[in-house]
């Protein structure tokens, strides 16, 4: 590839940032996963974005396979790989509508878009992890004491109270919170607002936090969650106050922020919430993302169907 080729990927990036406004850690996947293709398309002899079409995409993708990758990832390089050329194809517009441009005469040769057809391998539809409510329970009964140990449960009830990823719970601030309505303010994926409920639990655990951060946080952090250095909480701190805590609580299921996004789901189903409200409260573009808890929900009604139908259960073995 000539360097004025990959330029286009430094532009992509920054059209992501700032019309987009994708994260940091988007930013990062997509320029990886665009690296790979230039690094195909150097091996291959291709010197320009025009000069790729689909056959080569599906080697490319052929190629990633062959070599070890998993079919997300695959899918996760080619979505990258579509977003790159409509991201082309309108700059190429663009450019035929003001006649030439000296800088950009092979983004002006493309038409179309050479990964719309090309799929990935089907990837095993995986179910994600939960804990049922008693783990979860006992992963709660975090003693009080020590400012940073309610800081830590706070986070947790937080998680499962509201089903947050992550990144949105360690970017509240504290006007994100409204004790009052029981209610928080977050901004979730592509910078979509949405406001969460918050439980009892969640609220009567933030109060007792609120009053332990008035003595640790630092002049003018406005961040809900802060550390020992009174500056915002960080996303890997979390990860290892979680696990930190699954492993004082005694549970030996792997435990990361996430699992409780997918139980908070798991369980407002089992309870018969309806699957539209859950996609509402996890903040999901498509219905489609949420529809893989209603497996788990099949899962648990099969589970007790089981344990309780005299049909389905198992006869005592009788002893002689």
């Amino acid at each position: 590839m000539t360097p004025a080729a990959t330029a286009w990927i430094e532009r992509f990036r920054r059209y992501l940032a700032v019309e987009r406004r994708c994260s940091p850690h988007t930013l990062a996947a997509y320029t990886r996963d665009l690296q790979a293709l230039v690094s195909y398309c150097e091996r291959t002899g291709l010197d320009s974005w025009s000069a790729v079409d689909s056959g080569h995409l599906r080697s490319f993708a052929a190629r990633l396979h062959a070599g070890g990758l998993g079919p997300r990832s695959i899918q996760r390089r080619l979505s990258a790989v579509r977003s790159f050329y409509e991201f082309l194809q309108r700059e190429a517009h663009a450019v035929r509508r003001a006649a030439a441009d000296a800088e950009r005469p092979d983004v002006a040769r493309i038409r179309g878009n050479p990964g719309q057809d090309v799929r990935a391998p089907k990837a095993a539809r995986r179910l994600p992890e939960t804990l049922d409510a008693d783990q979860m329970a006992r992963l709660l009964e975090i003693p009080a004491g020590e400012p940073f140990a309610t800081r830590d449960r706070a986070i947790m009830e937080l998680l499962y109270s509201s089903g947050l990823r992550l990144a949105e719970i360690v970017g509240l601030d504290l006007g994100s919170l409204d004790l009052r309505d029981r209610t928080v303010h977050v901004l979730g994926k592509g910078s979509k607002a949405r406001v969460v409920p918050v439980g009892r639990m969640a609220i009567g655990t933030l109060e007792q936090w609120l009053t332990e951060r008035a003595g640790l946080v630092r002049a003018g952090e406005q961040a809900l969650f802060v550390g020992r250095s009174g500056r915002r909480l960080g996303r890997r701190a979390v990860e290892l106050r979680v696990a930190y805590w699954a492993r004082r609580q005694g549970l030996t299921a792997h435990v990361y922020p996430h699992l409780f996004r997918h139980s908070f789901a798991s369980h407002l189903l089992e309870s018969g919430a309806e699957l539209r409200g859950v996609q509402e409260l996890l903040g999901h573009a498509d219905i489609a993302t949420t529809q893989i808890y209603t497996h788990l929900d099949f899962q648990h009604l099969a589970r007790i169907y089981d344990a309780t139908h005299p049909r389905a259960r198992r006869p005592k073995t009788r002893t002689k």
